[in-house]
């Protein structure tokens, strides 16, 4: 759609035919009119370019009238700003009336694109802010717009932004006094005869009361067309409603209020209420609200915003972590860091990574036992190969004669059973106390039985070692190792407390020096001994190497894993807070 450097008339009128001339122009179709001028698109045959020229209609106007007309003329050829149209030439026409060229403008206004459900927030706000910089630049110079709205915002179609109609712009110190009845404007541009100046549902309330207006007025107006952007429906009602509204000082002014489903940006309603409030003195001016603005598109949403809300992340972390809730802890603490990178929260995260927590919650309770219950299986598989190895020594007890076969059964009986509750402990890890004691006194009798086989001074106490280093992970005796130790030792003293009070036979005497040790169950002497010694010895060296491989690897495993995540997780937090 065209349109034109005066938003007199939004839609474009389209009437062509026989006009007065103008002296250098060919004059083409009127595209835009109002009560007191009329703007035709006519061609500068010297330069070859199309222009929009502005004149009145009236043959013979008022003085004041025309004292207006060529005052915006003035006022726009002043403001050289890229949202202001330029104005190329200022004259009169053969009948005496004046006008003034401008750049042809094409595009569509702000009040067409706010109807528009395709149009999108953000070219909007950007328009916008470039609106309150040309706004500002008109401040500096003294000069007061008076009439903003959509409707005199236009967007061209190459991006370009323009502030249209300064026809009844104030020049602060040279207005005179505004008689009553100059000109009211409505909302969709057009000029009407009226009491005042401007345009009801943006006019400021001091403009509104008659009162002579500042800077402040156009912000006011500003903020009028902010709050439409983001709620996309007007701040006042229209019509005669407008003004006791405006007036009115518990008229809410937040969008996010009266818009709620469009999820407003906290930062942007309160840059839209600032510019809105009652007293003139309140508001901020049209750079401070477009740099609001501004700082929103460029991603700084608010940065003392953010720092409140990590703020109170932050307190909420820590009443979690105070309640053992570290899960919670660590979630609010993550939020905090989000918001504010420069909050005690990345402290706060180090210390949950890196700290063990004093009672675990119940989630890592569950974690952990679940890692345990793995680690238990692969203990309980080296276990059984423990257990199995006693039968391969069978036959080498054979070969050096037995003395005692219900030894040598009740050996292989407990180990048999040792073999099923390994076996039982793999398929299902987590087993109760009372089960792991029974399983450990099992243990103990075997040592004890160990000690009749070849005394209790040479190959029993590594096998009571073995015994204590395969129970040793299991979480019971992890929590107690005297419990373990008490019962283990307990079954290695038993025989030689027995044997010492003579309720059986000795298996071992201190003679001349030296140590001789016999055993009760099988005979000893000769070479099956000597592999009998050297297999059972074997066996307990192989037995603990695996035992303590399996311990190392987890140990290991785990180590790794923690120092990795660790260093891992402290990329993520700040370098000065780590």
């Amino acid at each position: 759609m065209d349109d034109t450097a005066s938003a007199d008339t939004v839609a474009e009128v389209g009437e062509s035919g026989p006009r007065a001339s103008l002296p250098g122009y060919e004059l083409g179709a009127l595209i835009g009119q109002g009560g007191m001028g009329e703007v035709v698109v006519a061609r500068d045959p010297k330069i070859g370019r199309e222009v929009a020229i502005k004149r009145m209609k009236a043959k013979s106007p008022p003085p004041e009238a025309i004292e207006r007309f060529l005052r915006e003329a003035k006022i726009q050829a002043r403001l050289d700003h890229p949202a202001v149209v330029p104005v190329h030439e200022l004259g009169y026409d053969a009948e005496g009336r004046p006008y003034f060229t401008m750049k042809r403008l094409t595009g569509t206004t702000l009040q067409a694109l706010l109807l528009d459900p395709a149009a999108t927030t953000q070219r909007m706000l950007r328009a916008f802010t470039d609106v309150c910089l040309a706004i500002e630049l008109a401040h500096e110079k003294g000069i007061i717009h008076r009439d903003l709205k959509p409707a005199n915002i236009m967007l061209g179609d190459y991006g370009e932004v323009y502030v249209l109609d300064w026809g009844i712009a104030r020049v602060v110190g040279t207005d005179v006094p505004t008689e009553p009845g100059t000109t009211v404007d409505t909302v969709d541009g057009t000029t009407q005869a009226g009491a005042i100046l401007g345009t009801p549902g943006y006019m400021s309330p001091e403009q509104l009361r008659g009162e002579t207006v500042t800077g402040a007025a156009d912000v006011y107006a500003l903020g009028s067309i902010l709050f439409e952007i983001l709620a996309r429906e007007p701040l006042h009602p229209r019509g005669g409603a407008a003004m006791p509204s405006t007036l009115d000082e518990s008229t809410p002014t937040s969008p996010a209020q009266r818009a709620p489903q469009r999820k407003i940006a906290p930062e942007l309603d309160a840059a839209c209420i600032a510019a809105l409030a009652h007293d003139p003195e309140s508001r901020p001016s049209a750079r401070e609200l477009g740099d609001r603005v501004q700082r929103y598109l460029d991603g700084d949403r608010d940065h003392e915003r953010r720092r409140e809300l990590a703020a109170q992340h932050l307190h909420a972390a820590e009443a979690s972590l105070a309640a053992n809730d570290r899960a919670t802890a660590m979630a609010e603490a993550g939020r905090a860091l989000a918001l504010d990178p420069e909050s005690a929260a990345a402290a706060l995260i180090t210390r949950l990574m890196l700290e063990p927590p004093r009672e675990q919650p119940p989630g890592l309770r569950r974690e952990i036992e679940a890692d345990e219950a793995r680690f238990i299986e692969r203990h309980a598989r080296t276990t059984m190969l423990s257990y199995l190895s006693i039968f391969l020594l069978v036959p080498i007890v054979v070969w050096n004669g037995v003395l005692q076969w219900g030894l040598i059964l009740a050996i292989l009986a407990i180990a048999g059973v040792l073999v099923t509750a390994a076996w039982q402990i793999w398929r299902r890890p987590v087993r109760r106390e009372r089960e792991m004691v029974l399983y450990m006194l099992a243990n103990a009798l075997l040592v004890s039985l160990a000690g009749r086989l070849s005394g209790p001074l040479i190959l029993t106490p590594a096998l009571a070692c073995m015994v204590i280093m395969s129970a040793i992970s299991y979480p019971l005796f992890t929590r107690r190792p005297f419990l373990l130790l008490a019962v283990v030792g307990l079954g290695w003293v038993c025989p030689i407390v027995l044997e010492l009070a003579g309720l059986v036979a000795r298996t071992w005497r201190v003679v001349d020096g030296a140590v001789i040790s016999t055993s009760a169950s099988i005979h000893i002497g000769g070479v099956p001994t000597i592999a009998f010694l050297f297999g059972v010895s074997v066996a307990v060296i192989v037995i603990a190497t695996l035992h303590a491989g399996t311990m190392a690897r987890a140990n290991r495993s785990a180590r790794d894993q923690l120092v990795s995540q660790a260093w891992h997780l402290r990329q993520l937090l700040p370098r000065t807070s780590v």
